[in-house]
């Protein structure tokens, strides 16, 4: 790969200093609490006492010390995070300072940095109309840096979004007991029945990165509109309010309808919106996480 530009640096130390706070002030103990390890490990044996489950009692020692004994065991706590992040032309774009693609850099360092403090593992996964890209899961500081490094600078060969295809590939390399993370604008189509299959499989947890700019178009008069992903250029008066009433309802109905298909499949959601702070995002995941537990 060629040298990274001084400019993308600045980036990447920026992210790391604002994600560690947030961490920090934040994430880090409601991250513990809700993420936990889905497999039991074996500990100990010890002497039955009042309250034990009965089917844990194991005969065996039990027989040969002609008492009650009963097997301990404890919770896996490692886990491995995959981010799966989308990197299409679409999310290039952005009406404020940063473009979706950089919001995505930041929201994955806050999961990747959240999850590394509780020695978690963490892999990347980048797609766009295929799979670009894939790291490993590993810890530490240096690996998350290397992570969000690529989600801002890897240079992808598809411009398309194909989210059943990036889910297919996890199937295929990241192990059963994983926490997915995807991260997307989700600018593609039926995609509602990967979402249900990964989430029986994983847990899954989508990521919806949304720029105000999709949600209505400013009063500009007329502007030519180009598909990021197609590169299919619309020209759109935008003066005509019914126009832009019209922009405003099928951005709605999309988001409206992403979030439905969620809602039947069982999976939790996490929306950031560009040129808002998204702590409130993670607020109210935690939240709702914590009360079904």
């Amino acid at each position: 790969m060629a040298e990274i530009p001084l400019e993308f640096l600045r980036k990447l130390r920026r992210i790391e200093i604002q994600t560690n706070r947030l961490v920090e002030d934040l994430y880090a103990g409601r991250y513990k609490s809700i993420f936990r390890g889905r497999g039991m490990d074996f500990e100990e044996v010890r002497e039955y006492q009042v309250g034990d489950e009965i089917r844990y009692i194991d005969w065996n020692v039990s027989a040969r010390m002609n008492d009650l004994f009963v097997k301990v065991f404890r919770e896996e706590r490692e886990l491995t995070v995959v981010l799966a992040v989308d990197i299409s032309g679409s999310v290039e774009m952005g009406s404020g300072e940063r473009s979706k693609r950089e919001l995505m850099a930041e929201v994955a360092a806050v999961l990747a940095f959240s999850a590394i403090a509780n020695n978690d593992r963490v892999g990347l996964l980048l797609f766009a109309d295929g799979v670009e890209d894939f790291i490993g899961p590993n810890k530490g500081r240096r690996h998350v840096l290397r992570l969000i490094r690529e989600i801002l600078y890897f240079e992808p060969s598809g411009r398309g979004t194909d989210i059943d295809r990036a889910l297919r590939y996890v199937s295929h390399v990241v192990h059963r007991s994983s926490m997915v993370f995807l991260i997307s604008d989700f600018l593609d189509e039926d995609f509602e029945r990967p979402l249900r299959i990964t989430n029986e499989r994983y847990d899954l947890i989508p990521v919806v990165i949304v720029d105000q700019r999709e949600l209505e178009l400013p009063d500009v008069g007329w502007i030519a509109l180009e598909d990021a992903e197609t590169g299919e250029i619309v020209e759109v008066n935008t003066s005509d309010a019914r126009v832009r009433r019209e922009f405003a309802a099928a951005s709605r109905a999309r988001l409206d309808s992403l979030r439905q298909a969620c809602v039947r499949s069982g999976i939790d959601t996490i929306e950031v919106q560009s040129g808002r702070p998204y702590v409130g995002s993670f607020q109210r995941f935690f939240k709702n996480r914590l009360r079904r537990r």
